[in-house]
C-alpha cells in the first residue's frame, strides 16, 4: 500500500515526534514529583539514557511509547506502508532496550519500564502504588 503522504510530508510529520518530554513521560514525572520523589532526567552517562534516574536508590524508570518499543498491548500496531522497515526498526529498538537493561543490571542499577498504555489503563492510585513499591518511601515521609 503506497504512503498517502509525500516523502517531504512524511519527514515533516516524523520530525515532530519527541523522544523526550513526551505526554506519558510528563504524567509520570508530575506524579512522582507530587509524591515527593526527586530525580535526574535523561542521564546520558547511563546505558539507554533512562527517562528518570534516582541516583541514591540506584534505580531508573523508562517511559516507553507502545508503538516505538513494540509493546504487545495492541497500541503497538504494525504499519502497512513500508512494513519491513518498521518491523526491523522496532526490533532494533527492543534489542537496544534489552541491552540497556542488561547493562544497567551489570552496573548495579534496577530498572522499571512504564508503557504508555499503562497510563491509560491504570487509575492513578494503582500507578502510584506501583511506583511506591518500586522506589520505596520518599524523603518527606
Amino acid at each position: 500500500m503506497p504512503d498517502k503522504l509525500t516523502p517531504a510530508q512524511r519527514s515533516a510529520l516524523m520530525s515532530r515526534i519527541r523522544s523526550k518530554d513526551t505526554k506519558p513521560e510528563m504524567i509520570v514525572r508530575r506524579l512522582l514529583h507530587r509524591m515527593g520523589y526527586r530525580y535526574v532526567l535523561h542521564d546520558k552517562r547511563l546505558p539507554g539514557t533512562p527517562d528518570l534516574v534516582f541516583p541514591a536508590r540506584r534505580k531508573v524508570i523508562f517511559v516507553h511509547g507502545c508503538f516505538w518499543h513494540g509493546h504487545t498491548c495492541g497500541r503497538g500496531f504494525k504499519p502497512v506502508t513500508n512494513a519491513e522497515f518498521w518491523r526491523a526498526k522496532i526490533k532494533r529498538n527492543q534489542e537496544r532496550d534489552r541491552e540497556a537493561r542488561r547493562e544497567l543490571r551489570r552496573l548495579g542499577w534496577e530498572s522499571l519500564t512504564v508503557f504508555e498504555c499503562t497510563l491509560k489503563h491504570l487509575e492513578i492510585t494503582r500507578l502510584t502504588a506501583l511506583l511506591v513499591r518500586y522506589l520505596g518511601g520518599t524523603h518527606r515521609e
